[in-house]
């Protein structure tokens, strides 16, 4: 599915994109300094961003990371204690009612009315948007048709998949064609095909000139979609650039180890340091063990190495860099799920719609 939206304003028009960006800001949102608490919970503790218009940029990092507060405050649903942020050239706090004009928020929930039919639903927001009922049901349709749910059109959501809701949730944030567009971990919870589902939809969206703000856990998430991203652990910004250049970091594959014998870990652990001359960290379980190798050879001569001394290998695998070799490189420990960020609470999409 690759839908073709036509970009809408509140009136219900469509509108042609305009190219042109005379004396408009270089980059769509930019932050200094960026902090959030709650009580004592510092959640965002000092973010500076700079991302260009018309990008996909990514902010990953596990639960609890400050991801969420981050979007909050740029949407203006949550008013930073520190620093300043801009979208489009507009002050968060200043000019928070410029900012809502121009944004589009999808959080991490489903804002969607169950009791109503899907077009009801993007009617409304429609409606709500000031469009006039004919414009609104006709922008609804075309919005059904584009993310494959016309057949679904007349039934209740409550009656959708999760896929099928997300989707629903992703075309009311375009019933008005945003210039910035926000969306929270947009795929959590999702099963494959209506993951690929909504990343068709993230890039159609993007390659119509919508700058697009996503927060992910998933590092193949950020690589299929972000031109950029920043990781972001504790409220901070370790690491930014390209999902190349971060998989460089930690090196460009992990081996994953699993010895037959228990016993005989921590010797395994001292030979694989030996040849890689790398870290070596826990893995999954008590007979795992994972390291970061530079190429296919490295790995091979490792697990001979295993060989010759006599432990003897249970099951391994050599892929790509995972979400926790990236925070064990940059941070010594796993990204595990943390607690939802205090300033994460269900918040319906509809306020930063308006």
């Amino acid at each position: 599915m690759s839908p073709t939206i036509a970009p809408a304003n509140r009136s219900g028009t469509v509108t042609q994109s305009d190219t042109t960006m005379n004396d408009e800001p270089t980059y769509a949102i930019e932050t200094t300094g960026l902090r959030k608490s709650f009580g004592e919970t510092q959640a965002v503790d000092g973010i500076d961003l700079q991302i260009p218009r018309g990008s996909v940029y990514g902010l990953l990092g596990p639960n609890g990371a400050g991801k969420t507060t981050v979007i909050r405050m740029l949407a203006t649903l949550l008013r930073p204690d520190e620093g300043t942020a801009t979208v489009l050239g507009h002050d968060v706090v200043r000019d928070a009612a410029e900012v809502r004009a121009t944004v589009s928020l999808t959080g991490q929930y489903a804002s969607v009315d169950e009791d109503l039919t899907g077009r009801e639903n993007l009617v409304l927001v429609g409606r709500l948007l000031g469009f006039p009922w004919r414009d609104a049901g006709e922008r609804a349709d075309e919005l059904l048709a584009a993310f494959g749910l016309a057949d679904a059109a007349t039934r209740q959501v409550r009656t959708y998949s999760g896929g099928m809701r997300r989707r629903l949730d992703v075309a009311a944030s375009l019933v008005v064609t945003p210039e910035v567009l926000f969306l929270d971990e947009p795929t959590t919870g999702l099963d494959p095909r209506s993951r690929n589902q909504v990343w068709a939809i993230i890039r159609a969206i993007a390659a119509q000139g919508t700058t697009v703000l996503l927060t992910t856990q998933y590092l193949d998430e950020a690589d299929r979609l972000a031109d950029r991203l920043a990781v972001i652990d504790d409220g901070r910004v370790i690491a930014e650039g390209t999902s190349r250049e971060l998989k460089a970091a930690v090196g460009a594959s992990t081996l994953n180890v699993r010895v037959q014998d228990p016993d005989r870990r921590s010797e395994a652990e001292a030979v694989l340091g030996e040849v890689l001359g790398l870290e070596v960290h826990d893995g999954t379980d008590r007979d795992a063990l994972s390291a970061s190798v530079p190429d296919e050879e490295r790995a091979a001569a490792a697990l001979a190495a295993l060989a010759d001394a006599g432990v003897r290998v249970a099951e391994f695998s050599l892929g790509q860099a995972s979400l926790d070799e990236v925070f064990l490189a940059l941070t010594g420990r796993p990204a595990e799920d943390r607690v939802e960020e205090p300033g994460a609470a269900r918040t319906e999409t509809t306020e930063a719609r308006t």
